[in-house]
């Protein structure tokens, strides 16, 4: 089966990398700038196209790993210059489009298929090293998940069917874990510099602690992997918290505040705090430290807590 990339970035390259270890012939690569195509083909052993078109005719198996906003025009403009035929099998690696982007393949009598992995892949050698034994979503026609599911197996993953309707959710947990949680660390990182440590340190110090917070959720599951102020009902601790943030870094204060209200309710999940004081966090974190939240806050601290 012979492989045709269009579209040389990280994912592109780093899949006809595997694919061609594990036996696959890649036919040739094409991307929007020569550079990045010259620099894929190298590491592929296969030849450059000037046109997407001209990969697609030479390919059984045609990736189009371009951006998400050019997979359809790509498709459409193949298609026009009828570089597909039946036969073919054409897979995008998109998260959040549906097979639907490749209908002008259809058309043309080829198979269409979105095949997503559910990683992170900052490079061409990072998604070498990343996509084998990832999780895949398959979305597409009938005729052509045995190919993905082939494909996936070949790369010592697993794969689930999903269905058009709920690839937006699906992305958007994708993009949670991944894209937040890089803005999340970056989050932490604010604070600790606002505190006085310089940026270096901050890195050093918290990545234990964030591996040791992903080691507990990997032993003990969520929520029972929670710890912290809020899954000890501690207002006062949460309430120092808003004030600093409030006089230093306002700015920070209502992501603070959101994840503050989120994490309430998975300490009511845990059982750690019962559901007054989930409603009294919620009262507390709603707003910039005000009238209402010291009442709330006042309320909590009555019973001891």
């Amino acid at each position: 089966m012979r492989v045709g990339i269009i579209g040389a970035g990280a994912v592109g390259t780093g899949m006809g990398i595997l694919l061609r270890r594990r036996g696959y012939a890649i036919a040739g690569v094409a991307s929007r700038t020569p550079a990045s195509a010259r620099r894929a083909a190298a590491r592929l052993a296969c030849p450059v196209f000037a046109q997407p078109e001209e990969v697609a005719r030479q390919a059984d198996l045609v990736f189009i790993t371009t951006s998400d906003q050019a997979i359809g025009p790509v498709a459409a403009a193949i298609a026009s210059r009828n570089g597909f035929r039946p036969g073919q099998t054409v897979i995008h690696m998109s998260g959040s489009l549906t097979s639907a982007v490749l209908d002008p393949a259809r058309r043309a009598g080829a198979l269409a298929l979105s095949l997503h992995p559910l990683q992170s892949c900052a490079d061409a050698d990072r998604a070498v090293a990343n996509l084998p034994g990832s999780v895949f979503s398959l979305e597409g026609d009938q005729e052509a998940l045995p190919l993905g599911k082939r494909l996936v197996t070949e790369l010592g993953g697993e794969y689930f069917i999903i269905s058009p309707g709920a690839k937006p959710l699906y992305h958007a947990a994708a993009c949670v874990a991944s894209n937040y949680l890089v803005s999340l660390i970056d989050l932490s990182r604010r604070l600790m510099q606002a505190a006085g440590m310089e940026p270096e340190m901050a890195a050093r110090a918290l990545a234990p602690l964030i591996k040791g917070t992903l080691d507990n959720i990997n032993e003990k599951g969520i929520p029972q992997a929670l710890t912290g102020p809020i899954a000890r009902g501690d207002f006062v601790t949460i309430r120092d918290h808003l004030k600093a943030m409030e006089a230093t870094v306002p700015e920070l204060g209502e992501i603070y505040r959101a994840l503050g209200r989120y994490t309430a309710g998975l300490a009511g999940r845990k059982g750690s705090i019962d559901a007054r004081k989930v409603a009294l966090f919620g009262q507390i974190l709603a707003a910039k430290f005000d009238a209402a939240s010291r009442r709330a806050e006042a309320g909590g601290a009555s019973d001891g807590s």
